[in-house]
């Protein structure tokens, strides 16, 4: 399913007009599920089993020879049908009267011979040109075609009798194909009741059609195909009309004149009641600059267009003033070879011109001052090139607000004179040309609406003119690689900057352009980074339209992002706000090390690692020692030295879990090792002397005891003099510094410089606490009695 593509009949002009027209009022779906289109699709027949839903059928270019009652009897709800371009011979209107709701029938450029007519009560517009009649095929059933708006016809032949039938019906468009006629009596077109008529004129210039016409209610005439004789005739015709016709708009198509001719054709025209009068494809023979009177004239626009020239010498400033001095309001030259143009010679009342596709270079209204009521310029494929001449030509152009100087070779270099546009110029077209940034240095300072597309513009200057009343800004397929800011355009709204090469979007765009509301942005080699979330949240956030969104925006880079619509491209907050990801950072790192704080406070974890740490360097030292046998004076794992008032915790509790049933571990305690009749010290330096480790419990209570002074001297004593690792220490109490009496400086140096296990008060810690006390005087006895270390 697609589209109806109307490739019938070119002739009628009316034809595009209506089916768009017609297409709107007949409500297709979206989906084109009522339209069928089989243009071009080598079909000998029309296809079966069509929908029956069926509304818009296109059957145009193949080669289709017959058409049956059963090809249409179910398409009840068809409304158009297109069969032009088929081999169709012969036709019986009844074919569609099951098609009751049909109102669009194209039969032209078919070999239609004969005609049998039925009524088709709704029909509105019928097209039965360029087929093979040999008369005019007119039937009288059309009188009965009440609703029927355009019809199309063509003949070798026209007959009296044969438009009889067209004098009863209000036509909107009559299309008359009379080129190949080849009988004709004059005063056989006889009046009619049509509002647009066009006719293509014979080829044989013998034949002067045109004055049969009685245009008595005809608003708009084209005629096409004037040749040779024709000419005359043409002007002839022209010479009856009156300014109380209702003749409003002419068309002559096709023609090959003279200049001559050509100035006696616009004189008729200006004295008749023409308003829109239109050359089109007209050939120049030889060029004699006539006289012509401007006299008052109903005449509002010329215009003309594709003019071929014969004879390239003539008087061109006569030529040309012709046209600059007619007393109308619009005048269009268009492709028709213009070298240059002249200023009229007396104040203009001029409110549109227009000489697009010609050869005007910047010389054109040189210093004019006689267009001070023109509105709208229109200059556009032609060959200017210096933007401050165009500017100064319009500074006396008053009233102009609308340029189109679009397709040229405009360039603007910083060493050229300034620019001076007219104060009241609205809207102006510089859109391909060669323009680059410096053109920001040559704007009229009142410009609501610029296009600039396809230049060399690479970014908007920040030192151009501020542009305050500039609404819309068309930047389309130049160089841009950033948007461009809105600092000298406060009021701009719509900005266009699709096709360029813009791959990050530029934060002043952001922060400057907060009245746009329309931004037309796509195919552009977007780099899907941080910066493209500013830009995509610019639609979410309502802030612009993003024009043609989604499908014209996707990533270019990086490359595995490549295609990627930018609706489906998604970052977070955190990884693109640098302020933000630190706080985060800092807030987590915060969080996890007071988490951890707390853990290790709550479980204590220091006392473990310190306790890890004192046993792992007990068994490196028990490694690198390597012992096995000590001494043979040796009897004793560990000598206990403690206070009296902290026997009961050494009595019940270190000895039992020191000493265990097996004997792998000696204690010596004073009280059950010294020996009788020795003194106190004697038997202290005896106790260290024969021990491998000597143990102090501390406690405030062991800071108090002189003897536990003593047995700490001596222990520290055979640290030094045999360079042993012997003293273990346990802070059974912990023992503030400011009770340790300045005499015991023993103790504070021992207690400042060497490692002490903690007895801890909770269970779960005793177990590593007992382990490490163990790992500590692990060794063998010289009695060759093994001592475990129990875990």
């Amino acid at each position: 399913m697609a589209e109806i593509k109307r490739s019938g009949t070119n002739n009628f002009p009316c034809i595009c007009i209506y089916i768009i027209t017609f297409w709107n009022n007949i409500h297709i779906s979206a989906e084109h599920e009522f339209t069928a289109n089989y243009s071009k699709s080598l079909l000998h027949a029309v296809p079966k089993k069509l929908a029956t839903e069926t509304v818009v059928l296109d059957l145009s270019h193949n080669t289709i020879s017959k058409l049956h009652t059963s090809d249409f009897r179910y398409l009840t709800k068809l409304q158009v049908l297109i069969l032009s371009y088929n081999n169709i011979s012969q036709l019986d209107f009844s074919v569609f009267q099951y098609n009751e709701d049909l109102e669009h029938l194209d039969l032209s450029h078919n070999n239609l011979r004969t005609l049998s007519c039925h009524p088709v009560g709704r029909l509105r517009y019928l097209d039965l040109s360029y087929n093979n009649y040999t008369a005019m095929t007119v039937c009288p059933e059309f009188s009965r075609m009440v609703q029927l708006e355009r019809l199309g016809l063509s003949a070798r032949r026209i007959q009296k009798s044969d438009f009889t039938v067209l004098a009863h019906l209000q036509l909107d468009s009559l299309f008359l194909g009379l080129e190949d006629l080849s009988e004709y009596s004059p005063g056989h077109l006889l009046m009619f009741n049509v509002k647009s008529l066009r006719i293509v004129l014979p080829t044989n210039t013998e034949f002067p059609v045109v004055l049969d016409l009685n245009l008595t209610d005809t608003e708009s005439l084209e005629l096409s195909n004037i040749q040779g004789k024709q000419v005359n005739v043409i002007k002839e015709f022209l010479s009856k009309l009156n300014k109380n016709g209702k003749l409003l708009n002419l068309t002559l198509n096709n023609i090959e004149v003279s200049w001559k001719n050509i100035t006696v054709m616009f004189q008729y025209v200006w004295q008749s009641s023409i308003e829109y009068f239109t050359v089109h494809d007209v050939t120049i023979l030889e060029i004699i600059p006539q006289p012509l009177s401007y006299t008052n004239t109903s005449l509002k626009a010329l215009t003309i267009k594709d003019t071929k020239l014969k004879y390239m010498i003539f008087d061109q400033h006569a030529v040309y003033q012709t046209f600059a001095d007619m007393n109308i309001k619009a005048l269009t030259i268009s492709n028709s070879q213009m070298v240059y143009m002249v200023c009229p010679s007396n104040p203009s009342s001029f409110t549109y011109l227009c000489f697009s596709n010609n050869t005007l270079s910047n010389t054109g209204f040189e210093g004019c001052n006689n267009l001070k009521l023109l509105e709208t310029l229109i200059l556009q494929k032609n060959q200017f090139k210096e933007l401050d001449k165009v500017s100064s030509m319009t500074s006396h152009m008053k009233s102009l607000k609308y340029l189109d100087l679009s397709q040229n070779l405009l360039q603007y270099k910083d060493n050229q004179n300034g620019c001076y546009w007219g104060g009241n110029l609205a809207q102006l077209n510089l859109s391909f040309n060669r323009l680059s940034d410096l053109v920001f240095s040559c704007l009229p300072i009142n410009i609501q609406v610029l296009d600039l597309q396809n230049n060399d513009i690479a970014s908007v200057s920040e030192e151009m003119v501020e542009l305050t009343s500039l609404k819309e800004l068309n930047l389309a397929s130049n160089r841009l690689t950033d948007l461009p800011g809105c600092g000298r355009f406060s009021s701009l709204r719509w900005l266009n900057v699709e096709m360029n090469s813009i791959f990050s979007q530029a934060s002043k765009f952001l922060q400057s352009c907060e009245n746009i509301k329309k931004l037309k942005g796509g195919h552009n080699p977007f780099t899907c980074s941080c910066e493209l979330r500013q830009f995509i949240n610019l639609r979410k956030n309502d802030f612009v339209e993003l024009v043609d969104w989604p499908e014209s925006y996707m990533c270019e880079y990086p490359d595995d992002l490549r295609g990627l619509l930018l609706k489906d491209f998604h970052v977070s907050e955190i990884v693109c706000n640098t302020n933000l990801l630190i706080a985060v950072v800092l807030i987590t790192t915060v969080v996890l090390a007071v988490t951890v704080s707390l853990l290790c406070i709550w479980f204590d974890i220091p006392w473990y690692l310190k306790m890890l740490w004192q046993w792992s360097q007990v068994k490196h030292r028990g490694w690198k020692n390597n012992t096995e046998v000590l001494v043979n004076n040796v009897e004793f794992h560990a000598f206990i030295s403690y206070s009296e008032c902290d026997c009961d915790w050494v009595k019940n509790v270190l000895i039992p879990n020191l000493e265990k049933e097996d004997g792998s571990i000696r204690i010596c305690q004073h009280e059950r090792n010294f020996v009788a009749g020795k003194s106190i010290v004697e038997n202290i330096i005896d106790c260290i002397e024969k021990s491998y480790k000597s143990i102090f419990v501390l406690s405030p209570n062991f800071v108090q005891s002189e003897w536990c002074h003593y047995e700490l001297y001596f222990a520290h004593h055979k640290l030094f003099s045999e360079n042993a690792d012997n003293l273990i220490l346990i802070l059974l109490e912990s023992i503030p510094a400011y009770i340790i009496p300045a005499k015991y400086h023993q103790l504070k140096a021992v207690m400042a410089k060497r490692t002490y296990l903690e007895w801890p008060k909770e269970k779960s810690k005793q177990g590593l606490f007992w382990a490490n006390l163990r790992a500590s005087i692990h060794v063998k006895l010289s009695g060759n009695e093994e001592m475990r270390v129990l875990w």
